[in-house]
């Protein structure tokens, strides 16, 4: 059987390292959504588990050698070959293998408007897919003359934007020209307030951008300073998520991961209290100093937020230490 499967950029898939022109298999039972290689008969489907437009997947044809389960849009396998890697025009095309146009002089497919050249667009003159408004020529619109991708409002001309008239992209206001911004008529990014010619204000007729609060009191630190530090990047090191090799997994583990022998490991969740405390443990004095040194450190302020407990006699000995 013929079919089609969707990878990481590295070409693995739940944590299983595949390559193109290989054979895998393993012994003993297949379960839908539990235990196999897994896959789906037509493009259309893999769209329901991989975005198809998203740069950091590919995709691949695949043969099913072995025996073969089915579901409502996917199947699993015992025994895979990874045929080729497809080219990105391919996917496209196996995926819209449709017609059903009720507009006029439409080149995609399942569209209900006039003239449009992409697919799945209810309005009219739109050249992108996926839109619901009119003249897009962006992907995934339901507004109204948006040329950008991803509006959800009218007139925008940036990306992923859910308000109207930006021209920025990713803002959930009105009439702003930079990124990211919640408020109205922002010439800047990231603000909040209204009107403001700065960044990340919260405020309203601004056009200096306001220093961090920290631990409850101001500092001399802007954003991008704090984003600088060392700190910040210890605190992006706290992961909710951790991959357990097989031979490092415990018995209880193994019984609890029936897939993780096929898969050599299995992805260990953490709540967020477990993924802080796993964090700290790995820091060394001088990275928890890093932490300490921070503007108005606080430590019941820290330990309220992280949910950990940190002694006062712990922070005297990480300061002390040289």
């Amino acid at each position: 059987m013929i079919g089609y499967k969707g990878f990481n950029k590295d070409m693995t898939c739940r944590g299983f390292q595949y390559e193109v022109g290989q054979t895998y298999g393993i012994d003993g039972n297949i379960e839908l959504c539990s235990r196999g290689f897994h896959f789906c008969k037509k493009m259309s489907d893999v769209h329901n588990y991989y975005n198809l437009q998203d740069s950091d997947h590919i995709f691949c044809e695949i043969e099913a050698i072995g025996d073969v389960k089915e579901g409502n849009d996917k199947c699993v396998t015992n025994k895979i070959k990874i045929i080729r890697q497809l080219t990105m025009q391919e996917v496209y095309e196996l995926a819209n293998k449709g017609k059903d146009n009720t507009g006029v002089a439409n080149t995609g497919d399942c569209n209900t408007g006039d003239y449009n050249t992409g697919d799945c667009n209810t309005g009219n003159c739109n050249t992108g897919d996926c839109n619901t408004g009119d003249y897009n020529t962006g992907d995934c619109n339901t507004g109204n003359c948006n040329t950008g991708d991803c509006n959800t409002g009218n007139c925008n001309t940036g990306n992923y934007n859910t308000g109207n008239c930006n021209t920025g992209d990713c803002n959930t206001g009105n009439c702003n020209t930079g990124n990211y911004n919640t408020g109205n008529y922002n010439t800047g990014n990231y603000n909040t307030g209204d009107w403001n010619k700065t960044n990340r204000s919260t405020k309203v007729f601004c056009n200096e951008e306001p220093k961090m609060i920290m631990f409850n009191k101001e500092t001399n630190m802007s954003w991008e300073e704090w984003k600088n530090t060392r700190a910040y990047d210890l605190l992006t090191y706290i992961k909710k998520s951790k991959w357990i090799w097989y031979d490092n997994m415990t018995e209880k583990e193994k019984q609890e991961h029936k897939s993780a022998k096929t898969c050599d490991g299995y992805l260990k969740e953490y709540t967020r209290k477990e993924a802080v405390k796993e964090w700290w443990k790995g820091l060394d004095s001088y990275d928890k100093k890093e932490i300490f040194n921070l503007p108005n450190f606080d430590l019941k302020v820290f330990n309220d937020i992280m949910e950990i407990r940190i002694t006062k006699k712990e922070y005297n000995e990480v300061m002390n230490n040289d």
